[in-house]
């Protein structure tokens, strides 16, 4: 940002929303039923997209590095855990009521001492636990109370001593995760930002004392980078430190990478120093050593964790915001989603010129080659500049279009999105030609 100014915004969430529903990336969950407030369904685009996203996370912070190992813990956990942890105590929020209209509204969240909506009168806050809780059992009265996690990192934590065991990893290395969290928001919204049941892709980096802040920077870049090789412009990405008043009780130090989404700068990952509280809290409250032992000093001692913790569904929405421009396109405007091709849900569309059969046949047997390496659509529905026009609203890199020319000089169209260049490919030539280009 130059000058302190805020960037543009990518565009307005009226239209995300808008073309979410229209183009089958996310639908209201329980439509048919007037919907349940903040869930959402990822349609045949939203899942190709948010599992895109996951599988770029996984591959820059698992696949491609020899210093981090992936984790799936239950979802469901032994309750103790979340007394060790501190949420069943210190999970909460400031909840107050208006006497009038009777919304609900999180304290820290107001501006005024009066209701935002309709003036009224507030009550006095109270604290308001986040965790859903569930019963473990047959009968409910005498079954074991249990909790939705609200985090995965506890999963990772009280897998420290097996993953050290089973990987023989030495310090520093790290855990990945991928899992659904659930939290009992008090005010969910803006679309996917904000819901009471989301996924995080979290990392649990375990560290040497004294080393930490040192990789803790290291994070920050790393993360930071990420979002931007994928994609996302620069401009509408920054790092927030968090003021000490801001930290939470167990982290020396957190740091924000923030996107300005169409509702301002909000976050997208923080990048947290959490030092050694969750392991001795957890040795404390199991009664297990959880403890790296280091062969090169001969000692025992507890490491210190650095936590990079992004959500899938918000990083999904960021990445299809930023993704979103409109075009002139002689009279019309011309919507085009500009996803980096690791991203986008159809990496290529096969098109042929008409119905008629001896185009159709061609085409699906390209389509069906192409399916073996990519998500591939067909379609022949309209006129070809529709069909263009479709593909790009959802982001299709390449078109393959099939005419009358490709039956007798096996070739084939092939149109980019971006430019909307179009070049002459033979057939046989089609799979390398779109592997170099996808990556």
């Amino acid at each position: 940002m130059e000058n302190g100014k805020n960037p543009a915004a990518a565009t307005t969430m009226e239209k995300i929303v808008s073309l979410a529903k229209r183009r089958g990336f996310v639908f209201q969950s329980s439509e048919i039923y007037g919907g349940l407030n903040s869930c959402w369904d990822y349609g045949p685009l939203g899942v190709e997209l948010k599992n895109n996203v996951k599988r770029a996370w996984w591959k820059a912070v698992i696949q491609e590095r020899d210093d981090m190992v992936g984790l799936d813990a239950s979802i469901l956990m032994h309750p103790r855990v979340w007394e060790a942890s501190g949420h069943l105590e210190g999970f909460t929020d400031p909840l107050v009521d208006c006497k009038n209209c009777k919304q609900r509204f999180r304290a820290d969240h107001l501006t005024t001492k009066t209701c935002p909506e309709c003036g009224g009168e507030l009550t006095e806050p109270r604290n308001f636990n986040l965790m859903f809780k569930t019963y473990m059992g047959p009968v409910e009265e005498q079954a074991a109370v249990v909790y939705l996690r609200p985090e995965t990192a506890q999963g990772i934590f009280v897998n420290f001593p097996n993953v050290l065991t089973t990987t023989r990893k030495k310090l520093p290395f790290g855990v990945g995760q991928i899992g659904k969290s659930f939290r009992n928001e008090i005010t969910p919204g803006n679309f996917t930002f904000r819901t009471r049941e989301f996924e995080q892709m979290e990392i649990e980096y375990f560290v040497k004392p004294g080393t930490d802040e040192e990789i803790h920077a290291r994070w920050i870049t790393e993360r930071l980078n990420w979002y931007k090789q994928l994609g996302i412009n620069p401009d509408r990405l920054r790092v927030r430190p968090h003021e000490p008043d801001e930290l939470a009780h167990y982290a020396k130090a957190c740091s924000d990478i923030e996107y300005y989404f169409p509702m301002g700068w909000s976050e997208l990952e923080g990048i947290a120093n959490r030092t050694d509280f969750d392991l001795k809290q957890h040795a404390k409250y199991s009664g297990e050593r959880l403890e790296y032992f280091d062969q090169e000093t001969n000692e025992h001692y507890v490491p210190y964790v650095i936590e990079p913790s992004a959500g899938a569904d918000r990083a999904t929405l960021a990445f299809l915001i930023d993704a979103y421009h409109e075009e002139p396109d002689k009279d019309e405007t011309r919507v085009v989603l500009r996803f980096h091709p690791a991203l986008a849900p159809i990496k290529v569309a096969v098109l042929p010129l008409s119905r008629k059969d001896e185009l159709t046949g061609v085409a699906k047997e390209i389509a069906q080659e192409l399916r073996r390496h990519w998500m591939t659509e067909y379609d022949d529905a309209k006129s070809i500049g529709r069909r263009y026009r479709r593909q790009d609203e959802i982001g299709t890199p390449y078109c393959v279009t099939v005419d009358f020319d490709s039956l007798n000089d096996k070739a084939v169209t092939v149109r980019d999105r971006d430019t909307m260049e179009q070049v002459r490919i033979p057939i046989a030539e089609l799979v390398p030609f779109l592997r170099e280009k996808l990556g």
